[in-house]
């Protein structure tokens, strides 16, 4: 049965809620505020800094539209850019002279951001904050500065082979998805938003029911139920934010090929993968890490680095969308050995469907990845970063504690099953840039989508 905690402060309900009390990883408090907001707190008055992490679920680039593609971009690089009676270089001036680290950011589905603060500047910290956040100036300035910032990092990118698979392979997985749009925006779309884009994006998408909170560090849970208010009280109550479906990521079919002169060819595989809401998601993580996640020691590392000398590096990756689960191998290589590479690579995915994983590479597996857990969480700002997505992805507050506890269950036979299930009938869809000498016929494209 859950225990309530209530505290009167200031004549106000703050309500604090347990809501990991067991936990072996974060001793996590949910606070509700006098309004009804509410946040996940780990306290710790070990070290004077505070940590706060917060994120609009939903309203990141999926909500961008295809004609202003990286508006949510924009609007993280703008909303510091002066605000309430700061303009940009003093509010910027209060940040440097508090020691206050103020951050916005973007992902394909949410936006957020991040504040860290000694806490005897907590009082400064939480003003600017909110003042960020409800009264930026938006500028046309401020605007066409970061815009033109953007559009030449754009440019910068497009001679960038690593970049280039990457946004090939957005585009080719997620062909008729919110999720193929550019997240960083386009030349076009970029130059095309204006003050009033950004504001009619915090205005709509930015509101108190799609907000997510997690702080940690020199804040005590009363405390923060009234500074909940003071930061995000005054955002609208509702954000207006369309939904988006599931992605289905398209398998097998020729290996689509951007053609570039370069020395050496980059390859990206792609597999749907496993949700982290799966039960066999604890078992995907070990079989990722065995395959390509551990760098060096995995089996794409020791068969094509080093017994074939063919990559300076290959790896696997898992990827974690709202509507999207996926598993990635890349590499590069010399255009000459890339179908050397290819055939290898499938070879060695071939492979770990057909007999289970050793007890050694499990061994490892398992306590470098429980491990991970532990290291990840050595600081105030870490620990509020790993709570929000933990609310992002609607995991539990034991999330932690249930996933070491899951990953110590996994055996050899789990790590085969699952092989199967991703791999077994499952061609991957690959994605090349450069000028890769193979014998494939390929889908070659002339430019890469959502740039220009």
């Amino acid at each position: 049965m859950k225990k309530f905690l209530t505290m009167w402060y200031t004549c106000f309900l703050v309500v604090i809620t347990p809501i990991s009390a067991f936990a072996a990883v974060l001793d996590i408090q949910e606070v509700t505020s006098p309004k009804g907001l509410s946040a996940w707190l780990v306290e710790d008055h070990s070290v004077p800094v505070i940590a706060v992490s917060f994120s609009f679920l939903g309203a990141g680039a999926v909500n961008d539209g295809e004609a202003k593609q990286g508006l949510s971009q924009m609007l993280s690089n703008t909303l510091d850019e002066g605000a309430g009676a700061y303009n940009s270089q003093q509010f910027q001036k209060a940040l440097n002279d508090y020691a206050i680290t103020l951050r916005f950011s973007s992902s394909r589905d949410d936006f957020g951001g991040s504040l860290k603060t000694l806490s005897v500047n907590k009082d400064k910290a939480f003003e600017l904050l909110n003042l960020s956040l409800t009264t930026p100036h938006l500028e046309g300035e401020a605007v066409a500065r970061m815009a033109q910032a953007n559009m030449s990092r754009v440019r910068s990118s497009m001679t960038d082979p690593e970049w280039m698979v990457a946004r090939l392979t957005n585009a080719v997985i997620y062909d008729g998805h919110p999720y193929a749009l550019n997240s960083g925006g386009t030349l076009t779309g970029l130059a095309q938003i204006t003050p009033d884009d950004l504001r009619a994006k915090l205005k709509d998408q930015m509101g108190r029911d799609r907000l997510k909170v997690a702080v940690a560090g020199d804040i005590t849970a009363a405390e923060l139920g009234h500074v909940l208010d003071r930061i995000f009280g005054e955002l609208p109550a509702r954000s207006h934010v369309a939904e988006v479906g599931a992605a289905t990521i398209p398998e097998g079919g020729d290996p689509v090929l951007l053609k570039k002169d370069i020395p050496q060819s980059v390859v990206t595989w792609v597999f749907s993968g496993i949700p982290v809401h799966d039960p066999d998601y604890p078992a995907v993580e070990i079989l990722n890490y065995i395959l390509g996640g551990a760098g060096f020691g995995s089996r794409l590392m020791d068969e094509v680095r080093e017994k074939r000398g063919l990559t300076y590096g290959i790896y696997s990756d898992l990827g974690e969308l709202k509507n999207s689960a996926i598993l990635t191998v890349g590499c590069s290589t010399k255009n000459a050995s890339a179908s050397e590479v290819l055939v290898l690579t499938q070879d060695i995915i071939t492979g770990i469907t057909q007999k289970p994983v050793s007890e050694e590479e499990l061994r490892d597996a398992r306590a470098n990845l429980i491990g991970s857990v532990l290291l990840g969480l050595t600081s105030t700002d870490r620990i509020a970063g790993a709570m929000l997505s933990m609310q992002e992805l609607e995991l539990p507050a034991t999330y932690f504690d249930e996933r070491i506890a899951r990953l110590n269950r996994v055996n050899e036979k789990d790590v085969l099953r699952v092989a199967q299930r991703l791999f077994d009938g499952h061609a991957p869809k690959i994605i090349l840039v450069g000028a890769p000498e193979i014998s494939h016929t390929v889908k070659e494209v002339s430019t890469l989508p959502n740039v220009e």
